[in-house]
């Protein structure tokens, strides 16, 4: 396939998805992201970039797969996309949650232990707060 003209929106879009397409390689190389989600977004970055720079074919697997036109095929892979990274972001979400909640019930569990008279806790003084640099 010819590369044809590419307009300033395209090279700046382009640009974009290099800069995503680098910072994906480099979290999977450094281990700050799974190499499945770091596949997922170099997938989804080279797709974009075949979209970008070859508009009409969207519109033939649009027309092969039913739809209108490229654009809408375009928005649909985009909602679905969110959806699922929406849906990904809330379980993660309710994950930490839990994982707070049973590590601050340990943390207390412990501190109870420590101190098994609740009575003995008035007669140890909180620990006053650090001076204010700014007050000199």
């Amino acid at each position: 396939m010819n590369v044809p003209a590419l307009n300033s929106f395209q090279i700046l879009l382009l640009f974009v998805l290099a800069l995503l397409l680098v910072g994906s390689v480099a979290a999977m190389l450094r281990g700050w992201a799974a190499r499945r989600e770091g596949t997922v977004w170099v997938g989804l970055c080279m797709a974009a970039a075949v979209a970008t720079v070859w508009p009409k074919l969207t519109g033939r697997v649009a027309e092969v797969l039913g739809i209108g036109r490229g654009a809408d095929l375009v928005f649909y892979c985009a909602v679905v996309v969110m959806m699922v990274g929406f849906w990904v972001t809330y379980m993660r979400l309710r994950y930490l949650r839990r994982e707070l909640t049973l590590l601050v019930r340990h943390i207390a569990i412990l501190q109870a232990e420590e101190n098994p008279n609740p009575t003995d806790q008035g007669t140890t003084s909180a620990p006053s707060p650090p001076a204010d640099p700014r007050a000199d």
